[in-house]
């Protein structure tokens, strides 16, 4: 397990821990979607995912790149029997069969992917129609975010920084130009108070 994966877990645990219940009661209310299969993309440690399963009657597949990840995922999916599922794949080209998922969800990769249209592409074609995909940043509240940053800057004096760094290469008028470019149908960007979300529906 690699010293990065144990990092980024601690991290998810420690100081982001109150944002994966109120992301995933977010989504499922704006999906009204309740069950069938969901995908978490760049799952980290699985915290997003294990919160949709309690929050809905949903299975969900935890994705992610890094295979040390994805160990630490199967410690957090071991309590939820087979309804969270911990797989290695890339979200430009997705190990899952088309039109098989309701919900696709992910808060925090969007920033990180290097060809967005083509994920955006990706996330449309393993949609089932009447399905929904939110990916984006958000961190739920303004307070649970003022929280967090609070926390971040004791730990890591380049927090601010980093943030900026990395929403300057996302934001809404390039996500906007970017869902054109991939020729997803049915997408638009919503701007909500403590954070963005790309949001793409297949019909």
């Amino acid at each position: 397990m690699t010293k990065s994966a144990e990092g980024f877990a601690r991290i998810a645990r420690e100081v982001f821990a109150p944002v994966y219940p109120v992301i995933a009661e977010q989504v499922l209310a704006w999906s009204g979607i309740q069950s069938g299969l969901a995908l978490d993309i760049g799952s980290g440690p699985g915290f997003f995912a294990a919160a949709l399963v309690e929050k809905s009657e949903l299975s969900v597949i935890a994705l992610d790149t890094d295979p040390a990840m994805a160990r630490i995922a199967q410690k957090t999916a071991a309590g939820y029997r087979d309804r969270m599922i911990p797989v290695v794949g890339d979200v430009h080209c997705m190990p899952i069969r088309d039109g098989v998922a309701s919900l696709i969800a992910s808060r925090g990769s969007i920033y990180f992917w290097e060809d967005r249209p083509q994920a955006f592409r990706e996330i449309e074609r393993v949609l089932r129609p009447g399905g929904a995909a939110f990916v984006g940043g958000s961190f739920g509240t303004a307070a649970l975010r003022n929280d967090i940053f609070r926390e971040m800057r004791l730990r890591n004096p380049d927090w601010d920084r980093d943030v900026a760094r990395r929403s300057g290469g996302a934001t809404p008028d390039l996500l906007r130009r970017e869902l054109v470019a991939s020729g997803v149908a049915h997408s638009r960007v919503r701007e909500e108070e403590a954070g963005l979300w790309v949001e793409i529906r297949k019909t």
